[in-house]
């Protein structure tokens, strides 16, 4: 089997991000699994609101070749007023069937608080509407900055059980074939 290649979009422009943090640790597990991965960290890229009549910048091809090469995505977002950053939205808006048609995407969203439900939902819908494959595990962390130590490592051994398992999946299920399995007979009728 070849290896598949994990990529993991942060979508948190801040410094000291346990959104990235908790994608860094699922792209351990990844690497452990057998994948080649990367972290795409959006501070790296110089994209401008998402203009449709505007022509890409260098930055913007070049992330969405990386999502478009990979054969899973990892999505991570801090959830900011019951949704997704500005900052993974503006880079979604970029991408598109060519980016996600069929490809494994796993979905972490990291709450200061305690609600992370709808964000998971809007990444899901986005994923869905550019035809992504979405693995039924996803990860929500509540109270994140209650979550790591100093060593920037989980405190519960159970969520970081949970963020290690997005990581094994999106190589599991990397080469997945999302179309249902159907069964045509020549003799039914």
């Amino acid at each position: 089997m070849e290896e598949p290649r994990v990529v993991a979009v942060a979508g948190s422009l801040r410094d000291g991000s346990y959104t990235r943090l908790a994608l860094e640790h699922a792209l351990d597990a990844a690497r452990e699994a057998g994948a080649s991965v990367e972290l795409l960290d959006l501070r790296e890229y110089d994209l401008p609101v998402y203009d449709p009549d505007a022509e890409n910048t260098a930055d913007a091809e070049e992330l969405m070749r990386e999502i478009r090469e990979a054969d899973a995505v990892l999505l991570g977002t801090p959830v900011y007023h019951g949704t997704i950053s500005s900052a993974l939205k503006n880079a979604l808006d970029y991408c598109g069937f060519d980016e996600f048609e069929d490809t494994t995407t796993g979905l972490l969203a990291v709450a200061g608080g305690g609600t992370f439900g709808p964000t998971l939902e809007h990444l899901r819908a986005s994923v869905r509407a550019m035809h992504g494959w979405t693995l039924p595990h996803q990860v929500g962390i509540r109270n994140a900055s209650d979550q790591f130590d100093s060593e920037e490592e989980f405190v519960d051994p159970a969520l970081e059980k949970r963020v290690r398992k997005l990581g094994r999946q999106a190589v599991e299920y990397a080469f997945i074939d999302p179309e249902p399995i159907t069964e045509h007979t020549e003799t039914a009728q």
